[in-house]
């Protein structure tokens, strides 16, 4: 799997900072900037000209008809980069269709479709500042933090294999 990086400093640094995170601690991160900046990333992942809205949303809906557990699973195995069928599918995405496979999965927390986030939750200062730091960024920067964030996640199809 490859995947370009941005050559922007500032958002190197953050992706790097949020994938030093504990797994669980990335996905709380990923929660919380979705419930405070959703609004401002709806339109740029729906409406970006190289979203393939239909298999992002055959991803979801798949991950739709998992358990609970079997979701949040699913969500530690693509950031830590399990090779499993829905992992691979997931990872031959494009960027911004991963991008929008993970706001899909937001608003499935949201209404109660995906595993729900845990109430009372606290972020840890370290994501806090992450968070923070990331909602000072322009907008542009934080779409690109948020696909150089999500590219590398998910396995690499396996050679002659189906998925």
């Amino acid at each position: 799997m490859t995947f370009t990086q941005t050559g922007d400093p500032t958002i190197r640094k953050y992706v790097q900072s949020w994938q030093k995170l504990d797994v669980d601690e990335q996905l709380a991160l990923f929660w919380f900037i979705y419930k405070e900046m959703g609004g401002a990333i709806t339109p740029a992942a729906p409406g970006a000209s190289t979203v393939s809205p239909a298999i992002a949303e055959g991803l979801f809906n798949q991950v739709k008809e998992l358990n609970h557990e079997q979701q949040l699973q699913l969500q530690r195995d693509l950031i830590r980069r399990v090779d499993n069928q829905l992992s691979r599918e997931y990872g031959s995405l494009g960027d911004t269709t991963k991008l929008l496979f993970w706001y899909l999965l937001s608003q499935g927390m949201e209404n109660a479709t995906i595993v729900p986030f845990p109430a009372g939750y606290t972020l840890s200062s370290e994501s806090q500042e992450l968070l923070e730091g990331i909602k000072g960024l322009g907008f542009e920067q934080q779409i690109t933090l948020f696909r150089d964030y999500v590219s590398p996640m998910g396995a690499e199809a396996k050679a002659g294999a189906e998925i």
